[in-house]
């Protein structure tokens, strides 16, 4: 029987060939960069390369989103790099495990071609191998050393903020964000070297807002131990972050709330920290700015952090909260709706939150509206809010429940594949709105056919 042949050479387009790996690697065929891989001590070509596992250099480069790869690299069954490529008689080549598979589901023809195969045998295709495995031992070195490089650059960077002053410093704190976001192995040489403690101490009461914006964008992208967001929690440094969160630029604004946020994830954090008026002033503007969709969500998002705290709920509600988020259900995002509505229904356990809803004409019709539209977390939110109200002033508040449309969004709810505590929490409610209409005439607006009555 006929056996493949492998080429000793690869031809390209226009008549040229590739007499062999060497000159393939070195001329930057298939994609490659020109100026090779560094030699072995015999001078051959890729000899680091062969010590490296090829399986691991791929899923590095996957990872960091190198250039495209090669074509004639990736197999026709599976679309990935090839490992380890055979070839078949037909001369078509493909990774040796997805060959197999394909022969063991009893097929007896080629993937790519469905020719039928005279013969099974597959033969390792050496040099296709060898180009695989230079390319990518290539690149990988290239992105080990550019790693190394950064680092580097990274720990230089935090020294020379100990002696830089005004300006060249707020552009070592750029240039250190900018490593930092784009490289995160880095987070780990910043906080080797001392950076943590270093920027801890460039925010305080004389701190600018310049210098105060760069430290707190480098600081949101480290990980930080509890001693440091401890330390960050002192009332001068916090203070510093208000009021950046008032006055600094809507980027400045994000990660501020998001500097918050990370310091209300530590177990020594304390609800007074986020206790201020000027903090909680700053975060409803932010969160009604709907020119900035980021800045709202993570608005949203720090607001429903501190509403977890009920010692506070009281002073939100004092500042308009609930008629400004109720106002905003009606043009918010999933994300940023379902977060409203986890707000509105924390602050309904206040009397003041309650009372707040009550008189906000826009509560019932707005809940009623985003019952079984968006989510199951919102339905459950909304129900919550017009169950607490509907509860505390049944007269004026149920009647308004059930012209809006309550009655047939409820028994929706209830026929549902919603879990059984909302399901039972929608027949609560249900029950309540019926005290006050005749059967006929309650029926009448649940919207019922005369089949389901």
């Amino acid at each position: 029987m006929p056996q493949y042949q492998q080429q000793a050479s690869w031809r390209l387009e226009g008549g040229g060939q590739i007499i062999d790996l060497e000159t393939a690697i070195k001329d930057g065929i298939l994609g490659g960069g020109g100026g090779g891989l560094p030699a072995g001590k015999d001078g051959t070509l890729g000899a680091t390369a062969e010590k490296l596992d090829l399986k691991k250099m791929i899923e590095e480069l996957e990872s960091a989103a190198v250039e495209d790869v090669p074509s004639v690299f990736i197999c026709p069954i599976s679309l990935e790099p090839m490992v380890d490529p055979v070839t078949l008689c037909t001369g078509q080549t493909y990774e040796r495990a997805n060959i197999l598979k394909w022969f063991s589901l009893g097929h007896l023809t080629c993937p790519t071609t469905m020719q039928e195969l005279w013969d099974d045998a597959v033969t390792p295709n050496r040099t296709l191998h060898q180009l695989i495995n230079a390319w990518f031992s290539q690149r990988y070195l290239l992105l080990k050393k550019r790693s190394e490089d950064v680092q580097g650059r990274a720990a230089e960077l935090v020294q020379s903020l100990k002696k830089v002053k005004g300006q060249a410093r707020v552009q070592a704190l750029k240039d250190l964000q900018n490593i930092v976001v784009a490289h995160p192995s880095v987070k780990k040489t910043v906080a080797d070297s001392g950076g943590v403690s270093l920027l801890s101490s460039l925010l305080g009461p004389f701190t600018s807002h310049a210098v105060g914006s760069e430290v707190i964008a480098i600081l949101v992208n480290l990980c930080l131990d509890s001693d440091a967001k401890t330390s960050l929690m002192q009332p001068a440094r916090i203070s510093l972050v208000v009021d950046m969160l008032n006055e600094g630029t809507i980027d400045t604004k994000i990660n501020c709330t998001r500097f918050i946020e990370m310091l209300m994830g530590d177990k020594s954090f304390r609800w007074e920290v986020v206790s201020s008026l000027s903090l909680l002033v700053a975060l409803l503007r932010l969160v009604k700015g709907k020119r900035h969709p980021n800045g709202m969500l993570s608005g949203l998002s720090l607001l429903k952090a501190i509403c977890s705290h009920e010692q506070i709920r009281s002073l939100i509600v004092s500042l308009g909260a609930v008629p400004q988020l109720v106002e905003l259900l009606t043009n918010l995002s999933p994300e940023c709706l379902e977060l409203a509505l986890h707000i509105l229904d924390d602050l309904s356990t206040t009397p003041e939150g309650l009372s707040a809803l009550k008189d906000c004409p826009q509560t019932i019709p707005n809940a009623v509206r985003l019952l079984m539209r968006v989510s199951e977390a919102c339905t459950q939110y909304a129900l919550s809010i017009l169950l607490a109200v509907c509860k505390l002033f049944p007269d004026e508040c149920a009647s308004l429940a059930v012209e809006a449309g309550l009655a047939a969004k409820l028994l929706l709810v209830i026929q549902s594949g919603c879990s059984p505590e909302l399901k039972q929490r929608a027949a609560e409610l249900l029950k309540l709105c019926s005290l006050n209409y005749t059967t006929t005439l309650f029926i009448s607006k649940c919207k019922l056919t005369r089949t389901i009555q």
